[in-house]
């Protein structure tokens, strides 16, 4: 059993920061990518940020220059920094972690919401 524990969401208001944060346990082989993608209401799935084994990030254009992305190996955690929040962030936020093996394992998500 693999489990992604998800914490950090919440209710923030527009220009405020939240910080997201992934840890995975249980019985998972060496990680290989780690990211965190939103869903907002009747909207896709999308990616927000992920970062490889070796520290290459990608970013949606959406929030670069407003959120980082960054990981600890030995923990397996991952952890999204964001600041300057818009109105437009709200949404259910998934940590994704893939292994080195390929295999797929998702958070639960959490909401995070910002008012205007």
């Amino acid at each position: 059993q693999v489990q992604l524990v998800e914490s950090g969401g919440g209710l923030v208001q527009a220009g405020g920061s939240l910080r997201l944060s992934c840890t995975a346990s249980g019985r998972i082989s060496s990680i290989n990518y780690m990211g965190w993608y939103r869903q907002a209401p009747g909207k896709q799935r999308e990616l927000v940020a992920g970062v490889t084994r070796g520290g290459t990030t990608v970013y949606a254009d959406s929030v670069k220059g407003r959120f980082t992305i960054s990981r600890d190996n030995a923990k397996n955690t991952v952890t999204l920094q964001m600041n300057s929040l818009k109105p437009e962030d709200t949404a259910v936020y998934y940590c994704n972690v893939v292994s080195v093996n390929g295999i797929d394992y998702w958070g639960k998500g959490t909401l995070v919401t910002v008012s205007s």
